[in-house]
């Protein structure tokens, strides 16, 4: 905790001191004054208490007074706190410094004070609204980031100067991450084989990010250290990648539509990023840095960067195009199979499962046995089902004539069901059946496993053989 000592009609201030025992020692020494002989009985009567923002009489009010905001509102005053004349740019940055918002840390950082925070914090709870709206699950990766990612799709070398870079005492090299391609690949790449199931994967993060800015300008817009949301998704087939790129798309467009700001989406360059498309979001501005055409009469729009320097007819329908400025608030891009593949990030999908660490995943036509019957343990409180699975075996055999010869009754009842499930997934029977609690019910369920999904039902004996009549065999 953190008090302010005062003492005194005069109410100066003193400095800040940390926690009580600092505050004991302290108030220890002021005892030892003479000066202060007069009030060391006061003193002695030392105990904590709670303190407020206002009166405590008057409940939790917000008062405008208490509020830490260093305010600069003479312009000669907003001049000396960035140095130099030439670093004040743009009128954001003149007025955020003025009300006391943001205050320069070193070129390029800035310290953000509570109204900041608190506008920055709400800003979020939009984009979590947004982003989870569409599937996106939060994460938060560290912003120290091992050189042997960068190098391995070697941007390493290619974000040249920008990327900051540092050595830690042993040697090892690191970046402060200005995007994280790299990393929530290699983190995903880490789970094995995730499941098809999953798909798509679309996890986000709202961090710090930095940049070796040469010369930082326009305070937020343009420095060192910065906050950004990106999101990285991953999908099990190109199709599914661009339809899930266009829903990331429309998120950032409900986004920006629901803060109040007309943003154009233009196709952009992929930059170091890479990839095959992207897409700016352009708020048009004076003061922005990118220049981009709109075509009025088809809807066409790109970052000029994209466009041959001296084109002025729409390359989609050969219209005049308008060119604006603007600032960039939001990018996409589609990515492909550009680190997943350097990554080795990889997914079951459902119709072929290879083997495992522990279990056998067979070809559904090679499977030495098609179906596994696991009938209770033989003392159980499920014993009197056991019955009902002879029945169940003969049912199938009848019903299901390809099925003949492919449906093996596991009879080793002095082990549990775990255990014979157990063995039965190392074996890797496409199905297995177990008649558990639920087998005496009226009428008995069994437990259907379907090992190469993972997939779990429950179905009557009607149900089972209905279940398997699509099973193909050879």
């Amino acid at each position: 905790h953190c008090w302010f000592l005062q003492h005194g009609p005069r109410r100066k201030p003193h400095k800040c001191f940390s926690g009580p025992g600092v505050m004991e020692g302290l108030l220890s020494r002021c005892r030892a004054l003479p000066v202060l002989a007069t009030c060391s009985h006061q003193l002695s009567g030392y105990g904590p208490h709670r303190f407020y923002h206002c009166d405590p009489e008057r409940g939790k009010r917000l008062v405008l007074s208490r509020v830490f905001q260093p305010q600069n509102l003479r312009g000669d005053q907003v001049l000396s706190l960035e140095d130099r004349s030439g670093d004040l740019t743009c009128k954001s940055q003149r007025l955020m410094l003025q009300v006391g918002l943001i205050h320069p840390a070193s070129p390029g950082c800035y310290h953000l004070l509570p109204y900041t925070v608190r506008a920055m914090e709400k800003l979020e709870r939009v984009i979590d609204q947004e982003m989870q709206a569409i599937g996106g699950q939060k994460v938060n990766m560290p912003s120290l980031s091992p050189a042997e990612l960068w190098r391995a799709t070697n941007r390493w070398d290619l974000m040249g100067k920008e990327l900051l870079r540092l050595r830690d005492r042993h040697g090892k090299e690191y970046c402060l991450g200005p995007t994280h391609e790299e990393a929530i690949t290699a983190l995903v790449a880490s789970q094995k084989r995730v499941s098809y199931k999953q798909l798509p994967l679309l996890l986000y993060q709202v961090t710090r990010k930095f940049r070796d800015e040469p010369r930082p300008r326009f305070g937020l817009l343009r420095g060192r250290e910065f906050y950004m949301k990106d999101m990285y998704t991953f999908d099990s087939s190109p199709e599914a990648a661009r339809h899930t790129y266009g829903l990331v798309c429309e998120a950032y467009s409900s986004l920006f539509r629901r803060l109040g700001l007309r943003c154009v989406r233009v196709q952009a360059d992929v930059g170091s990023i890479g990839g095959t498309a992207s897409h700016e979001f352009q708020l048009p501005a004076d003061i922005g840095e990118d220049r981009f055409a709109v075509c009025p009469r088809c809807g066409f729009s790109a970052n000029t960067e994209t466009l041959h320097s001296s084109q002025t007819d729409c390359p989609a329908c050969w219209g005049p195009l308008t060119k604006a400025r603007g600032i960039e608030v939001g990018h996409t891009f589609y990515l492909g199979t550009k680190y997943s593949s350097i990554f080795n990030a990889q997914f079951t999908n459902a119709q072929e499962v290879l083997s495992t660490e522990d279990c056998i995943r067979w070809p559904g036509l090679l499977a030495p046995y098609q179906v596994c019957l696991i009938p209770p343990k033989k003392g159980s409180k499920e014993e009197a089902a056991a019955e009902l699975m002879g029945h169940l075996y003969d049912l199938i055999t009848e019903a299901v004539p390809q099925l003949r010869g492919e449906v093996l009754l596991d009879d080793r009842t002095h082990l549990t069901i775990g255990n014979r499930l157990k063995d039965a997934n190392k074996f890797g029977y496409p199905f297995v059946i177990i008649a558990g609690k639920r087998a005496l019910e009226d009428p008995a369920h069994f437990e259907v496993w379907s090992q190469n999904t993972g997939e779990v039902v429950f179905l009557t004996r009607e149900g089972v053989t209905e279940f398997l009549s699509q099973v193909r065999v050879i």
